[in-house]
C-alpha cells in the first residue's frame, strides 16, 4: 500500500511524530497509515539522522548510470584533449583508438560531451574547407605534386623576422618542411628543397603561387630556383593570381598551424624546435579526416626518383 494523497509531507511528520510519541507500537502505526514496517522504520530512521529533510524523496536516479563512461577512460580524453587543445572529438577519439585499440572507447558524440562538461569546447568557428584543384591534374600518389608557401611573417620576440615556409606532399598530406626563414629568398629556399630532394626524392609536379622565389615578373615567369626544378624534371604548376583555392589543401594547412605564429618563441632557434615539434605531430600523430582518421605518415613514401650528384643541363631537340 501506498502514503494516503493528504499531502505526503505531512502524512510522514505525523507518522514520524505518533512514532516519537511512544503510544502505539511500530506494527499498529503502520497498519492504520497503510504503509509496511519497513517503509516505517526507513522514515524514523531517516527523520533522526536528518529532521524533516529527510522526509523528502531521494532522486530515482542511479548514482552512476549503468553505461557511464568509466572514469579512466574520461581521464584519458580530457588528457589528449589538454594535450592537443586544437583537437576536435573525432581526432581526439581517433587518436585513443590508435594509442590504445584493446579499449572500448564511447564514441566521438560521447566524447563532444565529456568534453563540454570539462570546460574544453570553445566555440565552434566556420570551417575552412579547401577547394578543388583548379587546372591541375589530381594528385595520384605520394611524390605526384609537392605544393609550397611562405605563411605570413611575424616576428620573434628577440624581434626578428620570421617567415615560415612551409612544404607539403598533396596526396598524402605529409608535411616535408616547416621551416622558420628570415625571408622569402632563393639563397634560403634552395637549401631547404636540396635538403628535402636528398632526403625524399624529386616529386613529379611542384605547385606554387606567383610570389617570389618560385615566380618572377618577366616574359617567362622563371626564377633561379624554377630553373633549378626544371633541369631536375620538376614539372611547374603556378596556381592563378588571386585564386588560392587552387592549391587548397595547403591553404588550409595555414589555418591549421595558425596558433604557432600567435605564440612567437623567443628566437629562430627556438622558433624551429618548436615547428620541428610540430611537424613531427602532424606527420605522425594527429589525425586527418581526409585519410580516413590516419596520419599522413601511414601513406607517404619517398620518391623513386632519386637527387642526382650534379644539376643536369636541359635536353634541347635537334
Amino acid at each position: 500500500m501506498v502514503w494516503r494523497e493528504t499531502g505526503i509531507m505531512d502524512e510522514r511528520l505525523r507518522f514520524v511524530g505518533e512514532c516519537l510519541a511512544g503510544e502505539e507500537t511500530m506494527t499498529a502505526l503502520c497498519a492504520a497509515y497503510g504503509i509496511s514496517r519497513k517503509t516505517g522504520y526507513k522514515w524514523l530512521e531517516r527523520y533522526r539522522a536528518l529532521g524533516p529533510a529527510g522526509l523528502i524523496d531521494l532522486p530515482r536516479a542511479p548514482l552512476e548510470h549503468g553505461r557511464a563512461t568509466a572514469a579512466e577512460l574520461v581521464a584519458r580524453i580530457v588528457a589528449e584533449k589538454e594535450a592537443n587543445p586544437q583537437w576536435g572529438p573525432k581526432k581526439v577519439l581517433a587518436r585513443l583508438k590508435r594509442s590504445a585499440p584493446q579499449l572500448c572507447w564511447p564514441a566521438a558524440s560521447t566524447i563532444g560531451e565529456i568534453l563540454k562538461r570539462h570546460g574544453l569546447v570553445g566555440r565552434r568557428r566556420h570551417r575552412w574547407r579547401a577547394a578543388g584543384c583548379g587546372p591541375f591534374a589530381p594528385a595520384n600518389g605520394p611524390n605526384a605534386v609537392w605544393s609550397a608557401d611562405y605563411k605570413g611573417w611575424f616576428r620573434t620576440r628577440d624581434g626578428r623576422r620570421c617567415e615560415p615556409l612551409t612544404v607539403m606532399d598533396t596526396a598524402s598530406r605529409f608535411l616535408l618542411a616547416l621551416e622558420a626563414c628570415a625571408t622569402p629568398a632563393e639563397a634560403e629556399a634552395w637549401p631547404v628543397f636540396e635538403r628535402l630532394f636528398a632526403e625524399h626524392g624529386l616529386p613529379e609536379r611542384f605547385r606554387s603561387d606567383n610570389g617570389s622565389p618560385f615566380a618572377a615578373i618577366g616574359v617567362t615567369g622563371l626564377t633561379t630556383l624554377a630553373v633549378r626544378f626544371i633541369k631536375l624534371g620538376i614539372g611547374l604548376e603556378r596556381i592563378q593570381p588571386g585564386k588560392p583555392q587552387q592549391n587548397g589543401r595547403h591553404e588550409r594547412f595555414h589555418l591549421t598551424m595558425l596558433p604557432l605564429a600567435m605564440a612567437p618563441e623567443v628566437d629562430h632557434a627556438a622558433q624551429q624546435a618548436v615547428f620541428d615539434a610540430f611537424r613531427q605531430n602532424y606527420n605522425a600523430e594527429r589525425p586527418h579526416e581526409a585519410l580516413a582518421m590516419d596520419v599522413p605518415a601511414d601513406h607517404y613514401r619517398p620518391s623513386l626518383r632519386h637527387l642526382p650528384d650534379r644539376l643536369p643541363e636541359p635536353d634541347y631537340p635537334a
